[in-house]
């Protein structure tokens, strides 16, 4: 498969504003011009990579994959970018919104380091939900935030225009049950546990969970309670009163008497990903190396985890 790279830019245009006119005007190009691309990388590739619907333009699985690989390109360019300006000190404010155990367990343990990395460079932290951030990057009030997603339905949230998403890390959710509750987690039914499922905000990523679970049985699964901490879940959970799904970042240094943490198919992953709008309409040096920042510090998060 020979791929001219130049037309990854297209591709990637597409998938982030939604639709061919919308594209030719984020890349300053006629809308033929990224029809004929695109019909041109679909060529080279061997697949269709975007079908059209009443709502927009939407990326195929070809289509996935090979935007996938162009954010990996522009990724490494933009990596290059920074060192190559290395030299150069980077000074200047950047404001990153985030939810609690990304900002408590990957951001502030590197704060240090970073400061001591680049003394000019501050790092101003927003804790908040998935709406607030998103309104405050929105309003430009956060340069970029860290957003949790279910890795499932999370191609279903359509991004503002000239915003651009980049993955950081993918984690498995985890069942939390009353100590001994669950004897064996083979061929376990989730729509139909001893327990009834705690509730949680709609706007929280574990909140797809469950409704993906309906869905996927069929019946209706009963929630009490509504919570946002993790800690409150796991007291909820240790009271014996309902069972939570949480993610393995969440996990971490929390220590809950009463609860047993389990890996259980079929719940799926957590995605983490960096929201911000296009780099390519700014010149700032800082906010493209705190985005590099959070990438590596994610990523070494993720072999820690893992190994």
């Amino acid at each position: 498969m020979d791929i001219d790279p130049r037309r990854l830019r297209v591709l990637l245009a597409i998938a982030r504003t939604g639709g061919v006119l919308a594209a030719a005007d984020e890349l300053g190009i006629t809308a033929s011009a990224v029809s004929q691309q695109l019909s041109k990388l679909e060529d080279e590739t061997g697949h269709a990579l975007v079908v059209r619907t009443p709502k927009g333009s939407v990326l195929t699985p070809s289509g996935l994959a090979i935007a996938e690989a162009g954010e990996e390109i522009e990724r490494a360019l933009n990596v290059a970018r920074s060192r190559m300006e290395g030299g150069a000190k980077v000074a200047g404010v950047v404001r990153i919104g985030g939810f609690t155990s990304f900002i408590r367990t990957v951001l502030i343990p590197r704060l240090p380091e970073w400061r001591s990395q680049y003394p000019q460079l501050q790092i101003r932290i927003v804790e908040g939900d998935f709406p607030a951030l998103t309104r405050l990057l929105r309003q430009r009030q956060l340069d970029a935030v860290v957003v949790e997603l279910d890795s499932t339905t999370a191609g279903q949230r359509a991004l503002s225009a000239g915003m651009t998403e980049e993955p950081l890390l993918d984690e498995p959710w985890k069942l939390v049950v009353p100590t001994g509750a669950l004897l064996s987690t083979e061929n376990i039914d989730l729509s139909r546990l001893p327990l009834p499922w705690l509730g949680v905000e709609s706007s929280a990523a574990n909140a797809s969970v469950l409704g993906r679970l309906r869905e996927s049985a069929g019946a209706w699964i009963e929630t009490i309670h509504q919570y946002q901490d993790t800690l409150t879940a796991f007291a909820l959970v240790a009271a014996g009163e309902g069972i939570a799904v949480v993610p393995t970042l969440a996990l971490s240094g929390i220590v809950q008497d009463g609860v047993d943490v389990l890996d259980v198919p079929g719940l799926g992953t957590r995605r983490i990903v960096l929201r911000r709008f296009d780099p390519r309409r700014s010149t700032s040096a800082p906010i493209d190396t705190v985005a590099r920042l959070l990438r590596e510090s994610a990523a070494a998060f993720d072999t820690r985890s893992t190994s």
